[in-house]
């Protein structure tokens, strides 16, 4: 589910924190020769056009090191890199670096030095708990990349579940500080008396000295996960939610007992894992030893937060036991935690190759977040209205099981094969020849199958279709990829 709360932006680069094994109270001194800053060399994808790449750019971020010899720091800082180093304070040389481990979901990652000397007078640092509210902590950081470590300190105002920027759909839990952060901070750790408790990683851009720390809650959660080699990420239940029962009226309609709290099902995204257990309308009063309250809260760490946390504390396969009512009927069941996606990723992508198919200049692309943020910073509102619709609602649109995800036209190289083509572009694909489109795969085959006369493409929502002349188009489709330096037809599948 996505936050609902003020939209926060990440800052420049961010690092977390560290394991067991390493500096303590007694030698903060040492800390200072932990702490890292990153410098790297990105290339963002184009996703209208994707067999090509945009201009490079340049950030400087923090990060420090952690048990194993590894560095530690936010996904935002080396995603989609073409070029990681680091540099110690004060030692000139500079140490190529790559990631071994990335969560964009968390904003976490691990960067690794071949170079073992990178090491020498540094101690992995180690982390504590969530830090108690009013209490002080020290962010320690290259903010607007300075060559010295910068040292501010703040007070815990808030801890709360908030979305994560660099996702800008996921939602974990974050500490609230007013110590100053600013971009190149991001990755920096956070420290309580000698102890890492947060790594800084994002800023509200409505107001000043009010920044984000991501807690050892779920910097833990990825450092286990990535104890087997990969990175699997964090899971979820795979419903909607809605806190009615604050209705008495709601409330006796469901049938829930009057000292019953809890939360209401109002979706169960298709294909996951809870699918056969809970149904729309069941309301969910307690996970696990956790009891629900109408605001869909339960108490844990010592403080009231959203019950996705006791999720959030289960890697991927592990299970939780849900208690429910039905009409009255108090229920039980286990439930296993999954990734439980949804068709239309509301989540951006970051370090894979987005997939095309390009046939007779009509480009198909999957629909995501990347391909509707290309219409700008106010995407959201400037994204034609039937985009906007089935972003916001795709997980009630979807009727189809063996739908993959939707596709697109995104852009028209123009032919004579393709002339007026550019009125569809934009629009969702329905079918080719009346196969239906459930995933890019769908359009590569429906364009490699012999058409007696004509393709005729349908687009979601429009009664006429376009009618591409099937012998035409193959002649002419090397001729086109070639004309506009397309290398390829198809990239249908994930690469890396």
């Amino acid at each position: 589910m996505k936050s609902q709360s003020i939209r926060s932006v990440m800052l420049i680069f961010s690092v977390l924190f560290a394991v067991a094994g390493g500096v303590s109270a007694d030698e903060p001194n040492n800390m200072e020769e932990s702490v890292i800053m990153i410098r790297s060399v990105a290339q963002e994808f184009d996703y209208v056009m994707p067999w090509q790449q945009k201009m490079m750019t340049q950030g400087l971020g923090s990060g420090f090191i952690i048990e194993g010899k590894r560095i530690l720091t936010n996904a935002h800082n080396v995603s989609n890199n073409k070029y990681i180093e680091l540099q110690k304070e004060n030692v000139a040389k500079r140490y190529p670096a790559k990631v071994a481990f990335i969560g964009h979901d968390c904003d976490l990652a691990i960067l690794t030095v071949d170079d073992e000397s990178f090491f020498a007078d540094t101690v992995a640092m180690q982390f504590s708990g969530i830090p108690a509210i009013n209490s002080t902590v020290s962010t320690y950081g290259f903010p607007v990349g300075g060559r010295h470590i910068s040292v501010t300190e703040g007070v815990v105002s808030r801890i709360q579940m908030d979305t994560y920027a660099h996702s800008g759909a996921d939602s974990h839990l974050v500490i609230q500080t007013d110590a100053a952060i600013n971009p190149g901070n991001s990755g920096g750790p956070v420290i309580q008396a000698g102890r890492v408790v947060g790594v800084a990683f994002q800023g509200l851009r409505q107001a000043e000295n009010i920044g984000y720390m991501i807690p050892t809650t779920v910097i833990g959660h990825f450092l286990k996960d990535i104890e087997d080699g990969r990175y699997d990420g964090f899971g979820s239940l795979g419903v909607m939610l809605f806190h009615g029962l604050h209705s008495a009226a709601y409330k006796d309609y469901l049938k829930v007992p009057v000292d019953q709290s809890g939360t209401v099902i109002i979706e169960t995204l298709m294909h996951s894992s809870v699918e056969s257990i809970l149904q729309k309308g069941d309301v969910l009063t307690q996970i696990d030893e956790y009891s629900i309250d109408n605001d869909g809260r339960v108490r844990i760490h010592g403080l009231m937060l959203d019950l996705l946390e006791v999720v959030e504390g289960k890697q991927i396969g592990e299970t939780a036991r849900i208690v429910f009512y039905r009409q009255g009927s108090r229920m039980e069941a286990i439930a296993t935690v999954a990734l439980n996606r949804p068709i239309l990723e509301y989540a951006r992508q970051y370090d894979k190759m987005p997939r095309y198919v390009c046939f007779a200049g009509l480009v198909f692309v999957p629909a995501t977040r990347n391909y509707l943020e290309t219409w700008g910073p106010n995407w959201l509102g400037d994204i034609p209205y039937y985009l906007r619709y089935l972003f916001h609602n795709s997980m009630q649109l979807n009727t189809d099981r063996e739908r993959k995800e939707y596709v697109v036209l995104s852009e028209v190289m123009p032919d004579e094969i393709n002339a007026y083509a550019g009125d569809f572009k934009s629009q969702v694909l329905e079918s080719i020849n009346g196969r239906s489109v459930w995933g890019l795969g769908d359009v590569r085959s429906a364009f490699a199958e012999d058409a007696n006369d004509f393709y005729l493409i349908k687009f979601t929502g429009i009664d006429r279709p376009f009618v591409l002349n099937a012998e035409l188009a193959r002649q002419r489709q090397k001729l086109i990829l070639e004309k506009y330096g397309i290398p390829d037809e198809a990239r249908t599948e994930v690469q890396q």
